[in-house]
């Protein structure tokens, strides 16, 4: 079964980080996510890019698009990595060596919505 892994943070600790703290955090995802691809259980990984480069539609009579992502947390979505893994248990097992002190990840199943849209 696929797992998305999100990863939620401080978009202001996250981005007061040295490059160096930055660089040794993305060198330890970096590894992680090596085991996990040649262990066959990688898919896809996205490092979003600050909330101030957002852009979000609201629905409505007329859709309005405005600047920003407007989210009222203290956390922000900060990015996903895609598993391959048996069950939740061996995704949650894998997913802990992403945490890095703060902010939090989120374990969801995922399936396909596009039909044909799934691994070939």
């Amino acid at each position: 079964m696929l797992y998305a892994v999100l990863c939620y943070d401080s978009e202001a600790i996250v981005g007061s980080w040295t490059k160096q703290k930055d660089d040794a955090v993305m060198a330890e995802h970096l590894a992680h996510n090596r085991k996990l691809a040649a262990a066959g259980k990688l898919g896809p990984v996205v490092r979003l890019m600050p909330t101030t480069t957002a852009t979000t539609i609201r629905s409505g009579k007329e859709p309005v698009v405005l600047d920003g992502p407007f989210a009222e947390t203290k956390e922000q979505f900060l990015g996903f990595w895609v598993l391959d893994c048996s069950s939740l248990e061996e995704a949650i097992e894998a997913a802990k060596s992403f945490l890095h002190g703060s902010g939090a990840l989120e374990i969801r199943p995922i399936a396909y919505f596009e039909p044909g849209g799934g691994p070939k």
